[in-house]
């Protein structure tokens, strides 16, 4: 049995192939552009095999919703001329398989909850965030994704700002005091004039976005009560969650009990970026079992 995936990011599309096992047959990758260019190069690719099902990850906002008029549709997207696009009616239309739609975060923290499983990890939820162009995020509770009116916006929460940050404006037109509007990439750029991979990490503003992310983790330990939080995306190391869980720690200030902090926040255990892959590859088998 293959089961198909595609990982569709606003930079970038990744498709693959791969067995129940979640082992990867075969992939590509390749820039998003169009609409229309681009969801053509993913139906064509899976036209060379011989899929029984189908998860899509996509950025977002997108409809969920199976019953609203425009499920299956990228929907309010800041990306240009990606609004209103109907991504799982192209795909289907040439690929004509089951398909899952969520959100490239869902994907990730599905394949997240996935790989715990197989590493014999005693947990029943996690949540899962990526800090890269954007901050979204996707929860994992009992086994299952939330979301019913729609998916989570976790990037955009509102925070209270760091004291040596009461000037930065925040880059989301929406809200810019939000998650995403003070700790994704664009933030560097803004605050700096430099990309962040340039910027080391004894560089004031790690503490400041340490500051903001902390208070991320503790608004979904306090709401969800999740067994572990992981952090993916190009913003994120190691060396910034050490500074995070620091924080996390002073802001908690022991008022619920949580896991070891070092198992608590966490890089993903998929490298590579590879979580939505392997969470594509598990929906996409239950979808054939519901």
């Amino acid at each position: 049995m293959l089961l198909g995936s595609i990982e569709a990011g606003g930079t970038k599309f990744v498709c693959a192939v791969g067995n129940e096992n979640y082992q990867v047959k075969d992939t590509i990758t390749f820039p998003t552009t169009t609409p229309q260019e681009t969801l053509q190069k993913a139906a064509d690719y899976f036209k060379q095999f011989p899929v029984t099902a189908i998860s899509i990850a996509s950025f977002g906002p997108i409809e969920i919703r199976q019953t609203a008029a425009n499920y299956g549709y990228i929907t309010t997207t800041p990306k240009k001329g990606w609004q209103n696009t109907d991504f799982v009616g192209f795909i289907k239309q040439q690929v004509n398989v089951p398909i899952f739609f969520t959100t490239d975060v869902n994907g990730s923290a599905y394949g997240e909850y996935v790989m715990s499983l197989l590493s014999n990890e005693d947990i029943d939820s996690l949540v899962y965030y990526t800090i890269g162009t954007g901050v979204g995020g996707g929860a994992i509770i009992d086994g299952k994704l939330v979301g019913s009116l729609g998916h989570p916006e976790m990037g955009h929460v509102l925070l209270k700002r760091h004291s040596d940050d009461l000037n930065f404006k925040g880059v989301c037109p929406y809200h810019q005091d939000c998650l995403e509007g003070l700790v994704s990439g664009p933030t560097f750029e803004a605050r700096l004039g430099k990309a962040g991979k340039d910027v080391p990490l004894t560089n004031p503003v790690w503490d400041i976005m340490s500051y903001y992310v902390a208070q991320a983790v503790l608004q979904v330990t306090l709401i969800l009560r999740p067994d572990k939080v992981v952090f993916g995306g190009g913003v994120t190391s190691e060396a910034f969650l050490q500074k995070v869980r620091r924080d996390f720690a002073k802001m908690l200030n022991g008022y619920v009990e949580v896991p070891d902090l070092a198992k608590y926040i966490v890089m993903p255990a998929i490298a590579d970026n590879g979580s939505a892959t392997v969470g594509n590859f598990a929906l996409a088998k239950r979808l054939l079992k519901a």
